[in-house]
């Protein structure tokens, strides 16, 4: 049975790309968890999705979904309209020590061509198992650096359908965040990077892989980093010292390999991973007085909630 019956389709300007309803995204997201999409939109290219934002009905919320790799969507789905964006917004080119990555763009393809090309200082790109796009939205980072440290400037999409030219002061970035309001859309990015000699970025990509492999669970069904590191902790660290290292609710785990990973272990809903981050940061407030701050992103209808 559909989880909505709105009759939204109706309600939604003409598009050049594809409009479905009720989509899964359970299957789109790393967790494989949550509720469905009460629209998707795939557009077809950038004019195709700035003409649908300006147009569409005010009261319709858009969500943005990259490659679903640090994300929780809820069991009830997502109501509104969900974008996704497809290979036409996944390209990347070279201009000279610079790199322009449309936000479809997953971050390992953008690592690689620097690597190609003999650009360093986009290493860290290959250890974050996302989407430009995502990456702006969040200030990713790994291993010591993080967008803002490469970041020349992003376009973007604004709330009325227009189409801007973001600077890095625009984003108002910090630690695991930007300023930018939800409702602008990420197009692209221009990065910098500087020349170097390829088997060192090689070298250096190769230490971030091994990295990743010996300490993350890289091939369960996680959502990577749960929580941000609170100013002077290690958040992993908190987790352990309050006994939570291998903690279960329903089919969710705390992974025994890097504690600040939650796990589907086969058959987890949505709230059984929300419950037990929860549970998690009622631990670690009850042991160390830190309060954990979500990294995950956590969106849509909890099971039998109404928008």
């Amino acid at each position: 049975m559909p989880a909505f019956n709105t009759g939204l389709l109706d309600r939604l300007p003409p598009v050049r790309g594809r409009l479905s309803a009720n989509a899964p995204l359970d299957k789109v997201t790393w967790f494989r968890v949550g509720g469905p999409a009460e629209v998707m939109f795939r557009p077809e290219d950038a004019d195709d999705l700035a003409l649908f934002i300006k147009n569409k009905p005010k009261d319709v919320p858009v969500t943005f979904l990259g490659v679903g790799s640090n994300l929780l969507v809820r069991d009830g789905g997502i109501p509104g309209v969900v974008v996704r964006l497809g290979r036409n917004f996944a390209q990347i080119s070279v201009e000279g020590d610079q790199i322009i990555a449309g936000a479809g763009a997953l971050d390992g393809n953008v690592a690689k061509v620097a690597l190609e090309n003999s650009l360093g200082g986009l290493e860290f790109l290959s250890g974050i198992p996302g989407t430009i796009g995502g990456a702006l939205r969040m200030n990713a980072g790994a291993y010591a650096r993080e967008i803002k440290d490469v970041l020349i400037d992003a376009t973007a999409i604004s709330p009325l359908g227009e189409v801007k030219t973001l600077s890095l002061a625009d984003l108002g970035y910090s630690y695991r965040h930007s300023d930018l309001a939800d409702d602008w859309v990420f197009l692209s990015a221009r990065l910098q990077g500087r020349t170097t000699d390829q088997d060192a970025i090689r070298a250096e990509m190769q230490k971030i892989q091994d990295a990743r492999g010996s300490s993350q669970p890289i091939r369960s069904r996680t959502g990577g980093s749960t929580f941000a590191n609170p100013e002077g902790h290690k958040a992993w660290q908190l987790i352990d010292q309050a006994g939570c290292r291998g903690l279960k609710r329903g089919g969710a785990q705390v992974s025994e390999q890097h504690c600040n990973f939650l796990i589907n272990t086969g058959d987890a809903t949505a709230d059984d991973l929300e419950g037990l981050g929860d549970d998690v940061r009622a631990r670690v407030k009850d042991t160390s007085g830190v309060t954990l701050r979500w990294e995950i992103k956590r969106i849509g209808l909890r099971k039998g909630e109404t928008s």
